[in-house]
């Protein structure tokens, strides 16, 4: 070996080890939620189970902790995004593989590979894919790793021409397809001429040769804007019922819940998995080996691109998410089990009697925290947890139930000091682009996410709370889950207090686990 390569070896270890410690010492920088070794992670492309292994595919931009760069002239570019991948046997420990798509093809994906889905056709793993600037593209693996993938050369379903509309016949945006019987089925998702979110529904019998069939659905404004669109959709049997998951690039991560026939999806309910202030995005699920199925959201920063930049790392993917359905056919959202392997130093309060005001659990301290709360609300107004307190209350993010209202709360205006934090609305995830906080291209700012939750007569309020520096995730009742980052400027907030607000409450038991 010469010493030309040797050296250039030792100085690519050196820069990896700095980069890896840098990382490590970053007080927001997650330790259990997915992330890539560094750079920009958005949209979950497409998950899959494979072979006895969890493998997740994601926009990727390794280069930079952001996407998009903005000229003087106001005009926007996309970077090259590619498609990062990797799998996991656990949910829990994750293998980083090669990049599995490029953009390589002159006319097809040459600018950039974007979001879309991936099956498994009878042992060949199969991607449909956004190529920019062509449309809908397919590319096949039948590697066990799945790290080998041959693009088929042309798009198989055409984005619009230059004045021609983004819907109907057209693969407009970020698709996904499935099997029944002989017969593949895709969908490519557009804000719909008349308003509102729909889908364009393709059908083929090889993945290859498409033919347009008609629209997919139609919204209703009692459940969605006219301004909202159906961005990365992923359709799919779930119990007795279908199940369409989806983005709106106004207000992030939504689902529908129907019947699935003729060729026709008809929503029977509609529901939020992202709020105002919230920053859950472009959810993804697979069906795991034990008929699980289990979802991903792309969780954005809420940060100016300034810090971004800064930090060298940008999103993540939430935890994995279990859906079912109950009897009455509601959706039901639990953690997976497997998450458990994650708990060290259990701590349990039990009877702890609330009567309005702070009550601080000076035994329970830190940044990645599990907590497990269940509260008699009693005749209290409000009751909840804060966490990430600082140790004189100049920072903290509140957690609570408003019974009066029937709604779950994040309140993040008292979670950091710092100054260039954004939580745009609409649009969450527009902190990618202009900053100052003025420039951005959304109405405003939101800092206190509410999601519905009505608890049943004499039913308890059940919290699991994951905290991973600076994401949180809150799981209750077993039929809600909210996501929010949180900033806080102090190393020193780790704090965490239960309290209410109004009326007398009781935390029952409050089990609390460090996760590592």
């Amino acid at each position: 070996m010469s010493a030309d390569l040797v050296n250039d070896t030792e100085l690519a270890l050196r820069s990896a080890r700095q980069l890896q410690e840098r990382f490590e010492s970053d007080p927001y920088r997650p330790r259990f939620h997915f992330q890539p070794p560094g750079g920009w992670l958005n949209d979950p492309n497409g998950a899959l189970y494979w072979r006895g292994r969890y493998h997740l595919f994601y926009q990727y931009y390794p280069d930079a902790a952001y996407s998009v760069l903005e000229h003087r002239d106001g005009s926007q570019e996309h970077l090259r995004i590619c498609w990062g991948h990797a799998s996991s046997g656990d949910l829990i420990h994750w293998e980083h593989h090669p990049v599995a798509l490029q953009p390589s093809l002159p006319g097809v994906d040459d600018r950039a590979c974007f979001s879309g889905h991936v099956v498994d056709n009878d042992g060949v793993a199969t991607m449909i894919y956004c190529g920019i600037p062509g449309g809908s593209c397919i590319a096949t693996s039948s590697d066990y790793r799945l790290e080998r993938w041959s693009k088929h050369p042309r798009v198989v379903i055409p984005r619009p021409r230059p004045g021609e509309p983004e819907h109907g016949r057209y693969g407009a945006c970020d698709p996904c397809m499935w099997r029944e019987g002989d017969r593949w089925y895709a969908l490519c998702g557009f804000r719909s001429p008349r308003g509102g979110d729909t889908a364009s529904l393709f059908r083929s019998h090889d993945t290859l040769h498409w033919e347009f069939v008609h629209d997919f659905y139609e919204s209703r404004r009692d459940w969605t804007s006219a301004r909202d669109d159906c961005a990365v959709p992923d359709f799919f049997a779930l119990g007795d019922t279908h199940m369409l998951l989806f983005m709106s690039h106004e207000t992030g991560a939504q689902y529908y819940l129907g019947d699935w026939r003729d060729e026709t999806f008809h929503p029977q309910a509609h529901g939020h998995m992202n709020w105002a202030g919230g920053q859950l995005n472009a959810p993804k699920s697979l069906l795991d080996g034990s008929g699980r199925r289990l979802m991903w959201g792309w969780v954005c920063e809420a940060r100016t691109k300034d810090a971004q930049r800064a930090a060298g790392w940008a999103g993540m993917l939430s935890l994995p998410r279990v859906l079912a359905l109950d009897a009455a056919g509601s959706l039901l959202i639990e953690p997976p089990a497997e998450l458990q392997v994650l708990r060290r130093h259990h701590r349990r309060c039990t009877g702890l009697r609330l009567a309005g005001g702070d009550h601080p659990l000076p035994e329970v301290q830190g940044d990645c925290l599990e907590l497990a709360l269940e509260y008699d609300p009693g005749d209290a107004d409000e009751v909840g947890v804060r966490v990430r307190c600082a140790p004189d209350g100049s920072e903290s993010t509140a957690i609570s139930y408003r019974a009066a209202a029937g709604e779950l709360v994040i309140d993040t205006s008292a979670s950091s000091r710092r100054d260039d934090l954004m939580q745009p609305w609409p649009r969450p995830w527009a902190a990618l682009f202009s900053d100052p906080v003025s420039k951005l291209p959304a109405t405003g700012q939101v800092y206190v996410q509410r999601a519905p939750l009505a608890l049943r007569p004499r039913e308890p309020l059940k919290l699991r709370v994951f905290i991973d520096r600076s994401v949180l995730e809150v799981f209750a009742n077993g039929r809600q889950c909210m996501t929010q980052r949180i900033y806080p400027a102090r190393r020193d907030s780790l704090g965490v207090a239960l309290f209410s607000h109004g009326g007398r409450a009781r935390c029952t038991t409050l089990d609390a686990w460090d996760l590592d």
